[in-house]
């Protein structure tokens, strides 16, 4: 528990609405540094920053329970976007009960934007239409990446300014303003507008003799091509797939029709159409849900993360190395199109053993790569 007074479960409803969320929070903030910033705004219940439950690394975001509605409102008006530790922080209102956001009502999406144009200018631009729920622009090490997300209380609001800001200059470039859609369903959108209009086709499952010439003469046959490429490993060696650009739909839809299911040197290859970017993302999405389903059946346990994993490892070769440390119920080589990612988990049965494996294999070339390996966040059962 944070600075302050400790939060009596039984009158947690009583306080909800005195309760904000501080977001973007610099790692080296603590819970008395937000006591300290908040406590001008009126008497404090407590503050949190929310750790991971097993390394107690800070997640950049934490709370602030006011005694009094009035006090917490004052300070979201008035403080959102200060300075602490040198970094502006974002605040709105806690909201425990999350099926607004999951919703999707009153959200917006925007892009194009100036870089900038950051937190606290998006959030005095779209004011005006309504109260905002969050408001932020989505940024990574270089600064911001063009788009961000508006969340207001109501769908009006959000209709407000979508009719108003759609296609308005900021900063000398034009914005698109328009109803947040979840990944899944602009996913949806494009394939089934693609479907129609396609040109680029995915390849797999061929030999390792295959090269760009070769897959060159297989695919023409169905009409002329812009582009015809053999994905390669860092030495040179086929990844056992590739992608053929035709110059006109038809002659895509073709080679799918006749080659897909085809043997080639003993191989059956699978021809499709090459999905976009948004589509794979949904896929793994949907891939990511159907395992966290899965693991919810399987045993607790201490996960550790590995990167940089060499292309050899499979499941079986992950677990043989990280078998020495304890007892594993788990050992996943993450893969795409029959090609792993470079990335696994391994699951132990205890805290001790997990932190062994970091210690003892972080750093530590396996095939031809050093790896990466960190400590997860262990899942319990209540």
């Amino acid at each position: 528990m944070g600075s302050g007074e400790p939060n009596p479960a039984g009158k947690k409803k009583k306080y909800l609405k005195a309760a904000l969320y501080v977001g973007d929070l610099d790692p080296d903030v603590t819970e008395d540094m937000l006591y300290k910033k908040f406590r001008p705004a009126g008497p404090l219940r407590f503050t949190r920053i929310c750790r991971d439950p097993v390394t107690r690394s800070p997640l950049g975001y934490g709370y602030v329970n006011f005694r009094f509605p009035a006090d917490a409102e004052w300070a979201l008006n008035t403080m959102n976007f200060d300075l602490i530790n040198g970094k502006p922080f974002r605040l709105m209102w806690s909201q425990p009960d999350d099926r607004l956001r999951k919703s999707g009502v009153g959200n917006i999406f925007i892009k194009n934007l100036d870089k900038s144009i950051d937190n606290r200018a998006l959030f005095y631009l779209f004011s005006a239409f309504g109260s905002i729920l969050s408001c932020k622009v989505v940024c990574d090490d270089n600064g911001s990446k063009g788009y961000a997300y508006v969340h207001f209380d109501s769908l009006a609001a959000a209709n407000r300014a979508i009719w108003h800001m759609n296609g308005v200059r900021l900063n000398n470039r034009q914005v698109y303003v328009g109803r947040f859609k979840f990944p899944e369903a602009r996913a949806a959108e494009v394939r089934t507008r693609d479907r129609a209009t396609f040109t680029n086709v995915f390849v797999k499952n061929f030999g390792d003799d295959m090269d760009d010439d070769k897959l060159k003469e297989l695919f023409s046959e169905y009409g002329p091509t812009e582009s015809v490429k053999v994905i390669r490993d860092a030495s040179g060696k086929s990844k056992g797939f590739g992608f053929v650009r035709y110059e006109t739909h038809e002659a895509a839809q073709k080679a799918v029709l006749d080659l897909h299911g085809k043997s080639i040197d003993g191989k059956v290859l699978y021809v499709g159409r090459a999905q976009k970017k948004i589509e794979r993302l949904a896929e793994l999405r949907r891939r990511f849900e159907r395992l966290r389903l899965k693991e919810k059946s399987r045993p607790p346990g201490v996960p550790i993360y590995i990167k940089n994993l060499d292309e050899t490892i499979d499941d079986e070769k992950l677990k043989e190395e990280f078998s020495s440390f304890g007892s594993i119920s788990r050992a996943k080589v993450m893969v795409e199109v029959g090609q792993g990612k470079g990335f696994g988990v391994v699951c132990f049965s205890s805290f001790e053993e997990a932190t062994k494996a970091v210690d003892e294999m972080n750093g530590r070339i396996v095939g031809s790569k050093p790896l990466h390996v960190t400590l997860g966040q262990a899942r319990r059962r209540w």
